[in-house]
């Protein structure tokens, strides 16, 4: 009977020490306790969210430094300004593309049609409709420039944090060697933040095990039966999305979707647990850097993706919808539909700077089309959490292909072996 080589892990310690095993685990054990005592899984709420505030807590240091760092390494203020050019266009035509897919899915399959609005809608939206009333386009590029430093972090605003950081990297490249001090404590700084980073993570196994116990445990299982279809489509949607849409990119582009995907495995398992793209923000960032991309380009493209290149988000706004107008009989034509994606082009942008903004954009869009009426958002109120996995998931893998593209278009990608075995390798 053989033994484990002296000094070598066993495979049990191996598992246990592997952040995909624990989080894996953690969510399945999530799903069984919300299933078999849902009043002691509701009480797992506070776990998840805990959690979720830990990562929040240091998402706008590692925003703030990544991209002041990001752009005092490139030294070149004309590039800066390319790839955020370069990223701002990406990220227009793929979510455009998203958004387009949606409406195309839902036309073919009607998911909508037979629901019985007025039995399911019980719900009182009218937090969301007040709000999505208020949010315009003017009002949201105003909130991008912020009135208080302090507060833009206190709040944690990436937007705004982003806006400042951009600027306060800007200035520091203009000083030249006089800021060459400033770039390298913030150098020093910046492995400190990480370090916490890492800390955190070590607890990202309980935070998704609370989060998935509550959802199961507050909605259950059954809630899923009434709105089924809808959330099949919008899953099969995320689905061809990213293998089809994003893979193609990633090939036109000349490197493999799949090696990515296996790269950010513990990441998108984190999403998947927490149902929040921000939870893994920074992770994202430090292992997009692993996988090859410079970081000055991951700096920029990152944390502005997270604002302007919500795919999953896109997808979800054009079927949730159409939905709406399905169930409550509503026809809509395709010069309706067109009149819809063009202002869900405009409010999707405006995703990121609002806690739970995906009804809010919603609201405020339904409220622009004057055709589908707001109160039909209480259809989704009890599934909407169901589908918020697909849609940061979606949101997480799309930030990670744009940032291989424009790294790749700047000749700043530079594929190296990688913590799991797999190297990045160029199709080409």
């Amino acid at each position: 009977m053989s033994e484990e080589p002296r000094g070598r892990p066993s495979l049990q310690a191996r598992l246990g020490r592997n952040l995909t095993v624990r989080v894996l685990v953690a969510i399945l054990l999530g799903v069984l306790l919300g299933i078999y005592s849902p009043e002691t899984a509701k009480a797992m709420r506070p776990v998840g969210e805990t959690f979720i505030n830990l990562v929040k807590m240091i998402i706008t240091p590692v925003i703030f430094l990544t991209v002041v760092l990001g752009i005092a390494q490139t030294a070149d203020l004309k590039r800066v300004g390319r790839v955020g050019l370069k990223a701002l266009l990406y990220f227009e035509v793929v979510t455009t593309l998203a958004l387009a897919i949606g409406l195309v899915v839902m036309n073919v399959v009607h998911p909508g049609t037979g629901i019985d609005a007025s039995r399911v809608a019980t719900a009182d939206v009218s937090q969301y409709a007040t709000q999505g009333q208020a949010m315009t386009f003017v009002g949201f590029l105003s909130h991008i420039v912020p009135t208080s430093i302090v507060d833009a972090f206190a709040r944690g605003d990436v937007l705004q944090v982003v806006f400042f950081s951009v600027l306060f990297g800007v200035a520091l490249t203009a000083l030249g060697e006089q800021g060459r001090p400033v770039t390298q404590g913030l150098e020093l700084v910046s492995r400190v933040v990480f370090r916490i980073v890492s800390i955190i993570m070590f607890v990202a196994p309980i935070g998704a095990f609370g989060a998935m116990a509550y959802t199961i445990g507050n909605f259950g299982i059954g809630s899923l039966l009434t709105l089924g279809r809808l959330m099949a489509c919008v899953y099969l949607t995320m689905g061809l999305f990213i293998f089809v849409v994003l893979n193609l990119i990633a090939r036109l582009s000349g490197f493999s979707l799949w090696r990515l995907l296996v790269h950010i495995k513990d990441e998108l398992l984190i999403v998947l647990g927490t149902s929040s793209s921000e939870s893994v923000l920074p992770r994202l960032i430090d292992k997009l850097e692993q996988f090859g991309c410079s970081r000055s380009v991951v700096g920029l493209v990152v944390p502005t993706g997270y604002s302007f290149n919500l795919d999953g988000t896109s997808i979800y706004l054009s079927m949730a919808t159409l939905f709406i107008a399905q169930a409550y009989g509503i026809h809509m034509p395709i010069a309706q539909q067109l009149a819809v994606l063009a202002v869900l082009m405009i409010t999707s942008k405006g995703a990121a700077g609002v806690t739970g903004s995906g009804f809010v954009v919603l609201a405020s869009t339904l409220a622009a089309t004057h055709s589908v009426p707001v109160e039909g958002l209480a259809l989704l109120l009890g599934v909407d959490r169901f589908m918020s996995e697909a849609r940061s998931i979606t949101n997480a893998i799309g930030n990670a292909v744009a940032t291989v593209v424009i790294s790749i278009s700047e000749e700043e990608y530079h594929p190296a072996t990688v913590c799991d075995g797999l190297e990045p390798l160029r199709l080409t």
